[in-house]
């Protein structure tokens, strides 16, 4: 059997963003039936990489070496008309955070058959069965905003397989996903390689994702030395916080109860959820995917508002909206998202985004916030250059600990983080932890953390809270929270 010509090919690739590295030398085959991971840390131009392989660059970035070929094309040089027809018809992209490429005004039925090579011929339940989500529970009718984060990113990848591409490129596939649902896409993308000769290529950190399905390996390195989060280099010691006498929670959760969606797509998700953060101490939420993590988290921020139940912050009763707090209680709980890329603008720096909470919450001068946003920036592993830098030329997991050091920023006593290590390599997803950790001990600072890395979870939680998906929770206290310190 004759070997099939390739559908893409990069040679001794460099993309530079001014005189800063984006990509250093990277040599890449794409092969039709053949899936390709691309691996290495944050910040050593993965994401970039595939970017170029459809053709759109970060604004400013140019290639410096190399060579690159998709498809018969140097798609680099294309006309803006043939690399429209090219990417409509025989690529497709599904990058790091596809809910903020989800139209939130169309439903799951309509974004699916937008891009169909055959929109009356084409399936949705097929192609939602293909990615593992439900068909008898009505999300085909749902919009973005009533999906989880892991149901947007299985989503989105339906909608890129409706158009039957040549080759399909995926970034971070599997960040926010349980463990299940994992091996479900690697078998899913193992299929869709040897059964209809797609190349593909994705980026992973996750060593066992790319072991079950990838046939080719590729490790990039960093085109710049990678800073990592100053922070002690001692193992992880869950429970042994150093919190203050009187160890009182602050925030209280009784008889929570949660719904999400609309009309008959409404369901419930928390039920009679009772939960204590203490100072100190981490809570890990675990849960498969669609389970209410998200939704329990943008509950205590008041971003959804219950159904019944109350919350307590510091003992004084919290409102349910956001709105209705003062000032000071919204700077007390701070929000990480899932998907940071959504939730920076565009438009600012890194550090007009850090200054305008430190003006906000203690009226800071502008021309006085540079020293307080250099340390935010070394404490989450950036260095003080990345405040003059826009989100579009960060990787994934800088965004991700830009938007830890926004939420620091505010000086919180309460810090909630959407599966934050989830596009993050090894080494900088224990940083992070080990960032978090010190926060704890040295701030007394409760910190709640939504993850499928149950290992990861179990390392550094006092207290796991195991969401069912019908609205049930069960609790684990892995580590006692600490008794008050006798005076």
């Amino acid at each position: 059997m004759s070997t099939p010509a390739p559908a893409a090919h990069a040679t001794a690739l460099t993309i530079t963003l001014g005189d800063t590295p984006l990509l250093a030398g990277a040599a890449l085959t794409l092969t039709p039936g053949r899936i390709t991971a691309v691996t290495g840390p944050s910040g050593a131009g993965k994401t970039t990489l595939l970017r170029a392989l459809v053709g759109s660059l970060p604004p400013g970035a140019r290639v410096t070496a190399g060579s690159l070929t998709v498809l018969g094309h140097d798609i680099l040089t294309l006309p803006p008309e043939e690399l429209r027809r090219l990417r409509r018809h025989r690529l497709a992209f599904v990058g790091q955070d596809p809910g903020s490429g989800l139209n939130p005004r169309m439903r799951v039925d309509r974004l699916i058959t937008e891009t169909a090579v055959d929109r009356r011929g084409v399936c949705v339940p097929d192609l939602l069965r293909a990615v593992r989500l439900p068909v008898d529970e009505g999300l085909e009718r749902r919009r973005t905003a009533n999906l989880s984060g892991g149901q947007q990113r299985r989503v989105a990848l339906a909608r890129a397989l409706a158009r039957r591409p040549a080759i399909l490129l995926l970034d971070e596939p599997t960040a926010g996903l349980d463990a299940a649902l994992r091996d479900d896409i690697a078998d899913l993308l193992r299929d869709l390689a040897d059964c209809d000769a797609i190349a593909i290529a994705l980026t992973s950190h996750d060593s066992d994702f790319v072991a079950r399905c990838a046939d080719d390996v590729l490790a990039l390195r960093p085109a710049r030395p990678v800073a990592t989060p100053n922070t002690p280099a001692t193992p992880p010691v869950p429970g042994q916080a150093c919190v203050p006498a009187g160890t009182e929670p602050v925030i209280e959760v009784k008889a929570l109860d949660a719904r999400v969606g609309t009309g008959r797509t409404r369901r419930q998700v928390l039920a009679g959820l009772d939960l204590s953060l203490h100072p100190g101490t981490l809570t890990g939420i675990t849960g498969p995917s669609g389970c209410g993590k998200t939704t329990l988290l943008r509950t205590l921020a008041g971003l959804h508002r219950p159904e019944a139940g109350s919350i307590t912050l510091g003992g004084e009763p919290l409102a349910p909206s956001y709105r209705r707090r003062t000032r000071d209680q919204r700077r007390r709980i701070q929000l990480v998202p899932q998907n940071p890329l959504g939730a920076l603008n565009p438009a600012h720096t890194v550090g007009a985004t850090l200054t305008r909470p430190l003006r906000l919450h203690f009226a800071r001068p502008a021309d006085r916030c540079g020293t307080r946003v250099a340390e935010l920036l070394t404490a989450v592993g950036l260095t003080p250059d990345h405040a003059a830098r826009y989100p579009h030329e960060l990787s994934g997991g800088q965004r991700q600990r830009i938007s830890i050091a926004r939420a620091l920023a505010a000086e919180p006593d309460v810090l909630l983080c959407d599966e934050v290590t989830s596009a993050l390599d090894a080494d900088t997803a224990d940083g992070i932890m080990e960032l978090l950790r010190t926060l704890r001990t040295d701030q007394g600072l409760a910190v709640v953390l939504v993850s499928h890395d149950l290992p990861l979870v179990s390392a550094y939680a006092d207290t796991v809270l195991r969401l069912t998906g019908a609205g049930e929770a069960l609790q684990a206290q892995l580590h006692p929270v600490p008794s008050p310190v006798p005076n």
